[in-house]
This record gives structure tokens, C-alpha cells and sequence, in this order.
């Protein structure tokens, strides 16, 4: 079994993905636009581009998102709570790599710094408005 996270934008998910993608070096497996979909499937020109569906996987993990309206979903235009989407790993350095590429035009909620449960732990709010938390573990 996998449990995956969905993450939900506002036409920002094609941009979003692309960065983790790169942050994560991960690969973006799908991506397809509403304007895509089945021909039955009325698609307002607004949304054409906009993410149906992406999958970005990095190593044996994944990450899912699409882009949503308001219509589709009520509170997109809220900050997202609730959740963190949380990378571990025993190295620091690397640790440190995320949580700087993920703080840049975000919003840094704990600076990377050490906890009495890890070496490095830091949270931060991208500037996609998705909240992470990184954490060094081994200590």
C-alpha cells in the first residue's frame, strides 16, 4: 500500500510540481489539463490549462495534485491547514537543501535549526502556500 498526499491549487499546480520536481529530484510521470479530458467533458477556456491531474515521483514516494476552482472547491482560496507534507532523511546537509529551495517566497514557520528530537528540523510554508515540514532524523 501507498498513501499519498493530493495537493490542491488555483492554476499554480503545472508550476508547483515543476519546482518540487527539481527541489526533490523527483519526476513528473502525468500531467494532464482539463482541456485534455474526455470531448464530453465541457471545459470552461479559463481552465484549459490548468491541471486535471499530476503525479510527480520521488524515489519510491509520490506526491498528487491538480488545480481547483472554487466551484470544485470551496475553501482553495483559504490557506491550507491541517496538514504538512514532511520529508525525512539522515542527512542534514540534504535536509538543509530542501528547507532552503522550499523556504525561498515562502513564509519560514520554525527555522532550520537543531531539536531535541533531531539534528536539523525546520517548517516552512512554500510559496505555493503548501506547508512542509523537514526533519532530520538519527539523533
Amino acid at each position: 500500500m501507498k498513501i499519498v498526499t493530493s495537493l490542491s491549487f488555483r492554476g499554480q499546480c503545472r508550476e508547483a510540481f515543476e519546482f518540487y520536481a527539481k527541489v526533490l529530484d523527483g519526476q513528473i510521470t502525468a500531467a494532464f489539463p482539463y482541456g485534455e479530458g474526455p470531448p464530453d467533458m465541457p471545459v470552461d477556456p479559463t481552465y484549459k490549462e490548468w491541471l486535471m491531474h499530476c503525479w510527480l515521483e520521488v524515489g519510491d514516494q509520490a506526491l498528487m495534485g491538480a488545480d481547483m476552482d472554487e466551484q470544485w472547491a470551496p475553501n482553495i482560496g483559504k490557506p491550507k491547514n491541517g496538514f504538512d507534507v514532511t520529508l525525512h532523511t539522515e542527512d542534514i546537509e540534504q535536509a538543509r537543501r530542501w528547507f532552503d529551495a522550499l523556504k525561498e517566497g515562502g513564509t519560514v514557520v520554525m527555522d532550520f535549526a537543531e531539536t531535541f528530537w533531531s539534528p536539523g528540523y525546520g517548517s516552512v510554508v512554500d510559496r505555493f502556500g503548501v506547508p512542509w515540514m523537514v526533519n532530520t532524523t538519527g539523533k
